[in-house]
């Protein structure tokens, strides 16, 4: 009881400031979410097409968070802590090189992204408007998410929390002025996230150097170092890739059922973005501390670790359950002013407060494999997952079927595949490098 009391203490230390800082994007969001809802049901539905192509880029490339965790916490369990502030500044290399390259390539593609959707006119307009301006935030974004990585990696997750909710609240602050005040609406609602992302990667960026310097690590990149980030995030790229597919084609068959039920699903996946990273940060915990005991060749602690994660994901899940089902009548008003969108949410809404205990179990799995350095078996059970998804979707004929099966399916074939993982023993590799 004493030693499960202990492990508790250390999940909760990293778990508990580490939602602040994973919540901070879906909150981003949720708040543009609130507030552009209000403008009207074109604009809200316009936003939920930028920010499904936003987030599926954002996600894609979450491995420059989720790989530098366990690359530098490895190196601090073995000992070599000026080797792990080296790999977190080649994470910030490589999150700016891809940041530019992003900016480069999407800005022009952004109105033939958003006519995949072939949304009516209206709601395509305001989605290309508000995507002109944020793409130019993406660089930030991506900053934000390796200098976190490397921080979590150091075992430091209060500093991430400290400017994820400065962060939050500036963006509140700007939105509220330039979408109302200055009457600028959804562009105005682009220009306030983007410029709270850049406020939060210069202070980010600026931490994870000045503790480079002190560590006596290099601060120009690392040819060996961005090839070990590459390989490693490599793997996650293609399970992150699959996680978005999924998201992606449930957009776009909710756009083929009509505007409000599209409308209520950027709802949904807003929420559902919001909760699944509140559960993640029990994942974020498994990832250092898995990587570091991995590091320290600590097997009997890593493995107590990830039962106690799966019994803390349970619980958790359970109590937002608990938590979503009672707010349904608050959010339908905060959501949105549209009669027709406000009748759909509390289907919607159940649905995937339900499904939120087995979310628990998949994510922290999930943090748990991706600690351990287990990407290529991440990344091909997640193409499998996608394709029962997938066989799935021809069969949907409303708002309710279409989100049940991304909760009983996609998120249940997940939950299977990790779990037959994490009973074996393949994923156990000790030492700074997996």
């Amino acid at each position: 009881m004493r030693a499960a009391r202990a492990l508790d203490r250390d999940i909760l230390r990293f778990a508990l400031p580490s939602l602040g800082a994973l919540i901070a994007e879906p909150l981003f969001v949720l708040t543009d979410t609130a507030m552009v809802g209000h403008l009207g049901v074109q604009p809200l539905a316009g936003l939920g097409i930028a920010s499904t192509i936003l987030q599926t880029t954002i996600g894609l490339l979450i491995f420059l968070a989720y790989a530098t965790t366990p690359i530098v916490a490895r190196r601090i369990g073995a000992g070599d802590e000026r080797g792990a502030h080296a790999a977190g500044i080649d994470g910030l290399w490589l999150a700016l090189a891809l940041g530019l390259l992003l900016l480069v390539v999407m800005l022009p593609a952004s109105p033939w992204l958003v006519a995949l959707f072939a949304a009516e006119a209206a709601v395509a307009d305001a989605a290309v408007v508000y995507l002109a301006i944020a793409w130019w935030g993406i660089p930030g974004m991506l900053l934000v998410l390796a200098a976190t990585g490397a921080l979590r990696g150091l075992q430091e997750v209060r500093i991430p929390l400290a400017v994820a909710a400065v962060g939050f609240a500036a963006n509140i602050a700007l939105n509220a002025v330039l979408i109302y005040g200055l009457g600028l609406g959804i562009a105005g609602s682009a220009i306030g996230t983007a410029i709270a992302q850049w406020g939060m990667a210069v202070v980010l960026v600026a931490e994870t150097v000045r503790r480079a310097r002190a560590a006596g690590a290099p601060l120009r990149p690392g040819t060996a170092g961005l090839l070990a980030a590459a390989r490693a995030g490599s793997w996650l790229l293609v399970r992150t890739l699959s996680l978005r597919v999924a998201l992606v084609v449930t957009v776009v068959v909710a756009t083929s059922l009509g505007t409000v039920e599209l409308a209520a699903t950027h709802v949904w996946f807003a929420l559902y973005a919001l909760l699944a990273l509140a559960l993640d940060a029990l994942a974020v915990a498994g990832q250092a501390l898995i990587g570091r005991g991995l590091g320290a060749a600590d097997v009997p602690r890593v493995h107590a670790i990830t039962r106690r994660l799966v019994t803390w994901g349970f619980v958790v899940g359970t109590a937002l359950t608990a938590l979503l089902l009672a707010c349904i009548p608050l959010l339908q008003i905060a959501m949105t002013s549209d009669a027709a969108v406000r009748d759909a949410l509390p289907l919607a809404i159940a649905i995937l407060a339900l499904g939120l205990p087995l979310a628990g179990v998949v994510f922290v799995l999930d943090g748990v494999l991706i600690g351990a350095g287990d990407g290529r078996y991440l990344a091909l059970t997640g193409v499998l997952t996608l394709a029962a998804y997938a066989v799935a979707l021809p069969f949907v004929s409303s708002l309710g079927v279409l989100l049940g099966a991304f909760t009983l399916i996609f998120l249940g074939a997940r939950a299977l595949t990790l779990g037959v993982r994490a009973r074996g023993r393949r994923w156990i590799v000790t030492g700074a490098t997996a």
